[in-house]
């Protein structure tokens, strides 16, 4: 039986594709890469994160200090990040269900609490950040040692191919998401548990 709800936030939660992107962008040439087109974006979305950087050019060594910078630029407007659209009701039921509801993220702590302030969204029992974007399922494995959570009790709600991958070196059953990152395409081929396309069918999965 499912008692914890794991949630991915950039792009589960919180709309901050645009954000990044617009941030990437002023400091690219501080990176020595070229600016993100719409249409690579685009592209982009239907790759997994090895594809993207081979294609992009970012070498692996350089990947934390641009992803530390872009967190960092993030800070200062991560409170006009919008809330996608009906994630509230979502979380705001599975509180009254009383499931357990917990956040693993690559962001910032600090950034993910700043945001949830702006939304009046205190209502997780815990915020899991680790920034190393590569390692999520390490960092996932991470997660259920320090909260001791059995793995057939959790499962994550994400919209990258990397959260289904993380959930699969678990043993974790993962909702995946399509109005984040991925597309619904590329998210397909990893199979993952479930896919969703609005946040109330997340709902009925958990009923």
């Amino acid at each position: 039986m499912i008692k914890t709800v794991i949630f991915d936030f950039d792009g589960t939660i919180a709309d901050t594709l645009t954000t990044i992107v617009k941030l990437f962008n002023l400091r690219a040439k501080d990176f020595d890469l070229s600016p993100i087109t719409k249409k690579e974006l685009e592209e982009y979305r239907n790759k997994s994160p090895f594809e993207i950087i081979k294609e992009f050019g970012i070498a692996l060594i350089k990947l934390p200090f641009i992803a530390a910078k872009i967190r960092g630029e993030l800070n200062k407007e991560i409170t006009n990040v919008k809330l996608f659209a009906k994630v509230r009701k979502v979380l705001d039921t599975l509180k009254d269900r009383r499931f357990h509801l917990g956040i693993l993220s690559s962001n910032s702590k600090e950034n993910i609490e700043k945001f949830l302030q702006a939304n009046s969204l205190e209502i997780f029992d815990f915020i899991h950040s680790e920034e190393n974007i590569l390692g999520k399922g390490k960092a996932l494995g991470n997660l259920l040692k320090t909260h001791r959570l059995k793995n057939n009790e959790v499962i994550y709600v994400g919209d990258e191919v990397r959260d289904i991958e993380a959930c699969k070196e678990n043993g974790v059953k993962i909702i995946s998401v399509t109005w984040g990152f991925n597309k619904k395409d590329i998210l397909k081929k990893s199979k993952p548990d479930y896919i969703v396309d609005k946040p109330r069918k997340i709902l009925k999965i958990l009923s």
